[in-house]
Parts: structure tokens; sequence; C-alpha cells
């Protein structure tokens, strides 16, 4: 006899292949940052070799943080991630505050990228600021429904974007190369190298890893992801490696296509560099390409990080209610419509720059930590299955967690004040954490006595 349609399946199944993986983590890093952050970096670092370091540490500390997280990711293929990984190696409060923070970001995230997206689309059309936050909460409403709908529809808009932008970022990038001025008039002819500025690559590095930040979000996928501890290393790894190619290709044309100075002041780097090739039409089209990067990030996303607070409800860290899943489409729908309605919440209140500033570096501590406890179940369970291992362990993994914990201190050195703010509100989740614990107590004390009224 088969069971009843109307009872929600108990997980949810395993549909998305190598592919959709690698599209997921090069879906997602590649959004808004690298077109937003390749201004300041040049300002803070100053000359050609320190833009050079900044991007390709970035790239490495990005790709051994995958390298060591892959092996997780092969040992736990379950929805959450990191959250995850974190409940294994160190126990629930410290998974709990993973989620705390995942729930501040994530929303902010979907908010500023859905509004990213709006404003640009307004190069072609005239709109005002109402109608720009309108579009923005409509258009995370409607990749949000998609992915509600079905995990492979948002598979195949993950595929889809993902290669659109990839393929439309490298052709930006080689027609700059080959039309840009030659010659004495190239800027790469006319600008110096120059030493390395080691307090400013630190600073220039805590905004490459927000570029390079994403790829961790594949693993909250991980629960169904076919073939996990094959495909999810692959993807984690491979994706991580395109992603690292791309940006030092296309910041390079950067510097081919603008001086120095004008790349450090400009506030539209990639339209800036567009337009000395290809005059206004390049600026049209760096917008378009803008507006197809931010949705592929944002239907990664969406695709993605509700997984997270869907494993925090299974493990009673959450309302029981957000870890369900829909009996048809097989999707965690509650989990989905929670983030929606805090992220349209925030589109329609706040402007992309309070979002901005408000992303602070809050995720990439816990990443190192779960890294760290890659250590910790080395040790802990030894015989534990591992399909992958990580490569060049326990160097690769312990360069990571310095490299990671270096550029926060660095941050908070040089910006203590929105630094200490991100860690002030990652330990405000230490007394929510037992204040989910006193209500969930409180919660069974009633059930009980409902049941026993004697």
């Amino acid at each position: 006899m088969q069971d009843s349609p109307s009872v929600p399946p108990r997980s949810l199944p395993r549909k998305l292949g190598l592919w959709t993986g690698m599209a997921v983590v090069v879906g997602i890093i590649i959004g808004s940052g690298i077109f937003r952050v390749p201004s300041p970096i040049a300002a803070v670092t100053g000359n050609i070799t320190g833009i050079a370091l900044v991007w390709v540490l970035g790239g490495l500390v990005a790709l051994f943080g995958a390298l060591s997280v892959a092996e997780l990711a092969a040992m736990y293929p379950e929805a959450g991630g990191p959250y995850v990984y974190l409940r294994e190696a160190y126990g629930k409060p410290l998974a709990f505050l993973f989620g705390w923070m995942w729930l501040l970001t994530t929303p902010i995230s979907w908010a500023a990228q859905s509004l990213i997206f709006a404003e640009y689309l307004g190069f072609f059309v005239p709109l005002s600021v109402g109608v720009i936050h309108l579009i923005a909460a409509a258009l995370i409403v409607l990749v949000s429904a998609a992915n509600y709908r079905s995990v492979k529809l948002g598979a195949v808009i993950q595929n889809l974007s993902t290669g659109a932008k990839v393929l439309a970022i490298m052709g930006l990038s080689v027609a700059i190369f080959i039309l840009a001025p030659g010659g004495a008039h190239n800027p790469l002819h006319t600008e110096s190298l120059g030493a390395a500025n080691w307090p400013g690559i630190g600073i220039g590095l805590v905004a490459a890893l927000w570029a390079y930040d994403g790829w961790e979000n594949l693993t909250a996928l991980s629960g169904e992801v076919r073939n996990p501890q094959r495909n999810l290393p692959l993807a984690l790894i491979g994706g991580t490696l395109v992603v690292l190619v791309v940006y030092v290709l296309i910041n390079a044309a950067y510097l081919r296509a603008l001086p120095l100075p004008a790349l450090a002041s400009s506030t539209s780097v990639a339209a800036d560099s567009a337009t000395v090739v290809l005059g206004h039409a390049g600026a049209s089209l760096v917008a378009a390409l803008v507006m197809l990067s931010v949705f592929g990030t944002l239907n990664g996303s969406i695709l993605s990080s509700p997984r997270v607070f869907y494993a925090m409800a299974e493990d009673g860290l959450f309302f029981r209610t957000v870890g369900r899943v829909h009996p048809r489409y097989e999707t965690p729908y509650v989990a989905i419509a929670f983030i929606v309605v805090i992220a349209v919440i925030y589109v329609l209140l706040r402007d992309f720059m309070q979002l901005a500033e408000a992303y602070v570096l809050g995720i990439w501590p816990f990443l190192a930590l779960a890294v760290i406890g890659l250590f910790i179940l080395r040790k802990r369970r030894p015989d534990f299955p591992r399909p992958y291992r990580a490569w060049g362990y326990p160097f690769i993994p312990a360069l990571f967690v310095l490299a990671t914990f270096a550029v926060v201190g660095n941050s908070l050195y040089h910006q203590p004040v929105s630094t200490g703010a991100s860690i002030l509100i990652t330990l405000l989740g230490v007394p929510l954490y037992f204040i989910w614990l006193f209500y969930r107590r409180r919660s069974a004390d009633r059930v009980r006595q409902a049941g026993n009224p004697d």
C-alpha cells in the first residue's frame, strides 16, 4: 500500500548532480562583488603588485577552505552544511551560533542582491526609488517561488544563469584586452608594479573574501546531491578554481583599460572599463551583465541557504514547522517562505548601502572553526568513513584557518568598530541559545501537562 500523498516526505530527495553543484558554487560566488570591490582594493593596496596579491591570495584562501571542507561534506552529506560540521565537532551551542549568524546574513544578502538587480534595471528603464524597491521585492518572491515549486527548476535556472554569466565575463575580458589602447597608452605599460603594501593587502583581503564568499553554500545542499561522496568535493574544488581564474582575468582586464588612479576612484569599475573600449554600448552591456550575475547569485542562495534552517529545525534548535518538506514538491517550503518574508521586509525598509554595511564579516570565522573541527574529528573519529580526504592535510587546512583569522584580526585592528560590532552580534546568539532551550522545556512541560490533566 502506498503512502498517502498528503504525508510529507521525511527527508529531501537527492536530485542534484555534479554540474549543478559546480553551478551553485560558481554562481553564488560570482555576484556583485567583482563589479564593486576591485576599486576599494586598488585604493588600499596602491599598486598592481598589491592588487594581484589580494586576488590571488583571496582565491587561495577560498580554495584551501574548499579543499578542507570537502572532506567534511563527504563525511556528512546532510542538509545544513557548516551547521552540521560544527554540531558534530563542537556540539549544538556553537552550531546554533552559526545558525543565528546565517539567519542575520541570509535575508540581508537576498535583499542586497535584489536591490542591485533593480537598480541596474533602472539603467534601461527610468525607475523611482519606490519602484526599485518593489521590483526588488517582487524578484525575491518570483525566484523563491521557482525554488519552492521544484528543486530541479531551481537547478535549471542556476545552470543556465551561471553558464551565461561566466561566458559573458570572459567575453568582456577578452574584448577589453583586444580593443584597449595599445603601446604607451596601455595603462599596464605605464603603471609600475610597486612594492607590496602588506597592511593595505590585509585590508583588501577582507573585501576579496567577500567577493569569494559563497562556495560553502553548496554544502547546505549536501542532502540533495546525488553520489555526494564524489560530487561534493569535485564541485567545491572545481567551482572555486573556476572563480579564481575568472576573477584574475577580469581584474587584469580592468587594469588594462583604466590607469590605476582611475581604477581606485571608480564607483562602477566594470562599466568604466567597458566604456573605454566599447563606448556607451559597453556600459549597457555591463549593466545587463550585472543583472544576470546577481540574478544567478540570488537564485543559488535561495536554492541552498534555507536548508540550514531546515537542519536546525530537524535538530530542535528552530521552530519544528520550518523543517517541513512539501508533500508534492519535496522542497523545504516553510524555510524558504520564512526567509522570503524577512528579506522582503529588509528590501522595503532599507537601501543597498545600509544593507551592505549590515552584511559584516560573520560567516568566515565559522568556516575556520569548521575546518578546525576537521582536526578534531580526525582524532575523535579516526575510523569514520572518509570517501575524500583533505588534500595537503594538515598544512592546507591549517593555512586556511591561519589566513582567515589573520584577515579577521587585521580587520579588527584597522576597523575595530565594524568588526567588533560583528563579533558582538554573533555573541548575542549565546543568550538566545539558552532562551531557546528554556522555551523548548516550557513547551514540552505544557504538552505533558495537557496529556496528563490529573
